[in-house]
């Protein structure tokens, strides 16, 4: 099972380039370098902490713990 977080974006928007951000975490930039989405390829190995430290740098408000309560049954 896989998860993917949208995240705020233009109508239209697409993926131009992912970044691994490690633990199965990959963010999706658009063509102007605007991170629009984060695929989460095993959520029942990462943490709402460990997620929120890679949402932080990119100015993203973390999510609440319990968001993610239903990924991590």
């Amino acid at each position: 099972m896989a998860a993917y977080l949208y995240l705020p974006r233009s109508a239209g928007a697409k993926a131009a380039r992912t970044m691994n951000a490690g633990r199965g975490v990959r963010i999706d930039f658009d063509a102007r370098d605007v991170p629009i989405g984060v695929e989460i390829t095993a959520p029942a190995l990462v943490t709402v902490s460990e997620l929120n430290a890679v949402l932080a740098p990119l100015g993203i408000e973390g999510i609440e713990p319990e968001d993610w309560e239903p990924l991590a049954a």
